[in-house]
């Protein structure tokens, strides 16, 4: 290897591309160049050897021992996977490979700026190196855990085969090297603050990484909102760091280990923007069978706390302030994959953490990846262990899932596992709700449309439904679940829900109830799913002045998201049928547009208010003020607005007519 490095770049003992002799050397790239064009790069990861210091055996040849037992780690752990059959032929020369090649460039921060950390990412690019750089791969120790069954990343044989993999989820190494290529760009761009806030961490003896959702998200190229850390440090050390490096801290989630920190936003300090962490304390938990939340227990290695994470996508970490990538259970090749699958067997972590399972139905659909058979088969076995989990966890979960890009496909994960008995038994049941003989169609096809449809007509922030809406993609999911109960087969051949919108709303704050979401969610989507069909008795366009009035009036503020679960209802595959209702339905809108510019219709109130209700009638306040107001409001919507002198007369009439 020493032949590799420039002679007039060095003196005495060489050193492994050093900055100060070789940054005078214009058009040099370096060690990195040279290795990149003999292809020479995969030995050098092989042999771990860290740049910017001086060789094992300086004056000469690189030794066997120089490897460090790297390559024989990597072999001996990867050929005796596959002997036991937890890798196929394929995985085992990918996985090998990436264990030699999947290095992660770590910088160091105190002594290369922020402009030196990006021209590092574009060095890469271009196929140069750069300097105070160590390229490493750790190979973290496992403990024991039970078989798990083949593993396969290609031709996943699924139990609901529409959820299948595809074959083409495969990694390759192109695939690889481009999340790595997109985490730099995201890593290398960590606000000054993040890093110094690892600095801290280290000057006071303690470890210090971002782990989880960042690290994953930084791999697919986007930044992530949420800067959460894990520490060896316990959580009163942890407040002391923190209040030396931020402005605020809170220790809310101090019994789990968790404190939280705010850096404010100030002119010519850092990145200048507000910073707002968590760190939480290495975690071991032990969990009772029987209870529903862990028995906190703090750990002291970061690897430990990786293994207790929910899936491998999400146990990787970045240790600060150096950079260094840790990925104990290879995360990397499963997100390249498209892969949900858990650090440890899946049975041993559903079973500590039963919400891990809802957790795989929400990636799902976050992030489009599949599951992995064993761990989805794991969540078919153990489905019933989400009963002991918390009505608000579970509620926590099913809103992230609702709020994703694509819900249909976490619902799917949901009701094909039958984790949906536990979550939404309606959706289950209305997927079994089927007619052999297609006498009507498929309920539950037709909910997952319709909440798709819907999801489509949402509006940018400035609209009057800003997407994501969890009240209509709510009421999308649930505005048919009355009809497995209500569905009669009629004489003649014919099948019949009446009265499913009803039924359906009573079932909607029932279930809503239970998974105690607020009052008002409550009653907004209940009331969505009530109002759904009334707009079919519109017809072709009969309705009165006073029946539009209703149909705003009763849909109140929910009038644009009853619009939009309305149309989104139309799936007929009828191409004229389905113009004719979206014609009728642009009809009704015109004819609400109408009456809302002629009579302020969105806020219709009686011609009298109750003050003038009580002088007229001499009476003090009770019910009796309210049977007349609402006596006013019907003549009010059948007949439009009316003079005082006529509402007057109008409600003597009425008083005369009451006992």
């Amino acid at each position: 290897m020493h032949d590799l490095v420039d002679a007039a770049a060095v003196t005495g003992e060489p050193v492994v591309d050093d900055t100060e002799p070789c940054a005078d050397l214009p058009g040099d790239a370096g060690l990195f160049r040279d290795l990149a064009d003999r292809s020479l790069l995969r030995g050098l990861l092989a042999l771990e050897v860290p740049l910017g210091e001086a060789p094992l055996e300086a004056t000469g040849s690189v030794a066997a021992g120089d490897h460090r037992g790297v390559r024989d780690v990597v072999d001996h752990r990867y050929d005796e996977a596959a002997s036991r059959g937890l890798l196929d032929d394929r995985e085992l020369r990918l996985r090998r490979d990436d264990a030699l090649t999947c290095a992660f460039v770590r910088v160091d921060a105190q002594r290369v700026p922020a402009r030196r950390r990006r021209d590092a990412v574009a060095s890469l690019r271009s196929g140069c190196g750069f300097h105070h750089t160590t390229v490493t791969k750790r190979t973290a120790a496992r403990g024991p855990e039970p078989p798990r069954g083949p593993r396969r990343l290609a031709g996943l044989d699924d139990v609901s085969p529409e959820n299948a993999i595809p074959a083409a989820g495969q990694p390759d190494t192109a695939a690889l090297t481009e999340l790595r290529m997109r985490a730099l760009d995201v890593i290398t761009g960590l606000a000054p603050e993040v890093l110094e806030l690892g600095e801290v961490f280290a000057a006071a003896g303690h470890e210090l990484a971002l782990v989880g959702g960042p690290v994953r998200d930084a791999f697919l190229g986007r930044a992530s909102a949420d800067l959460d850390f894990a520490t060896s440090a316990r959580p009163d050390e942890t407040i002391a760091l923190l209040s030396e490096w931020g402005d605020a801290h809170w220790d809310i989630g101090k019994e789990f280990g968790t404190i939280g920190a705010k850096r404010f936003a100030r002119a010519g300090r850092g990145s200048g923007t507000e910073i707002v962490v968590e760190v939480t304390t290495y975690r071991a938990d032990e969990y009772d069978p029987t209870s529903r939340k862990p028995v906190v227990t703090f750990g002291d290695t970061l690897e430990g706390d990786l293994s207790r994470r929910d899936f491998t996508v999400n146990a990787m970490a970045l240790r600060l302030p150096q950079l260094e990538f840790v990925d104990p259970h290879d995360g990397l090749v499963d997100l390249a994959a498209g892969v949900l699958r858990t650090p440890i067997a899946p049975e041993m972590s559903f079973d500590d953490d039963p919400l891990r399972m809802m957790r795989a139905a929400r990636f799902a659909a976050q992030l489009g990846f599949g599951i992995e058979p064993a761990t989805r088969q794991a969540i078919v076995d153990m489905a019933e262990r989400m009963t002991i989990v918390s009505a608000e966890r579970v509620r926590a979960e099913l809103d992230k899932l609702m709020l994703s890009a694509s819900p249909r496909a976490g619902l799917e994960v949901l009701t094909d596992t039958r984790l949906a008995t536990y979550v939404l038994p309606e959706l289950l049941l209305m997927k079994e709700t089927v007619d052999e003989h297609g006498r009507h169609k498929d309920v539950y096809q037709h909910t997952l449309t319709v909440l798709e449809q819907a999801i489509d007509l949402e509006t940018a922030p400035d609209g009057p439904v800003p997407g994501p809406d969890l009240v209509l993609r709510l009421a999308a999911v649930l505005h048919d679940c009355g009809k497995p109960a209500t569905r009669r087969f009629e004489p003649g051949g014919g099948v019949s829900f009446h009265h499913h919108e009803l039924v359906g709303a009573k079932l909607t704050r029932k279930r809503l109830k239970e998974l105690r979401y607020d009052k008002d969610t409550i009653k907004d989507v209940a009331r969505l799913v009530e109002l759904h069909l009334r707009f079919h008795g519109y017809g072709d366009g009969g309705w009165t002045d006073s029946a539009v009035r209703r149909y705003v009036t009763d849909a109140g503020p929910l009038l644009e998201r009853l619009h939009r679960l309305t149309r989104a209802d139309c799936t007929t595959r009828n191409r004229r049928r389905a113009q004719r209702l979206a014609d009728t339905y642009d009809s009704l809108e015109a004819r609400i547009a109408e009456l809302a510019e002629q009579e302020e219709i969105a806020s219709i109130r009686p011609d009298l208010d109750g003050q003038q209700i009580m002088e007229i009638l001499g009476i003090t306040p009770g019910p009796v003020v309210g049977r007349a107001y609402r006596h006013l409001l019907e003549l009010r919507m059948d007949r439009g607005p009316a003079d005082e002198e006529t509402a007057k007369a109008d409600l003597l009439a009425w008083w005369a007519t009451q006992d």
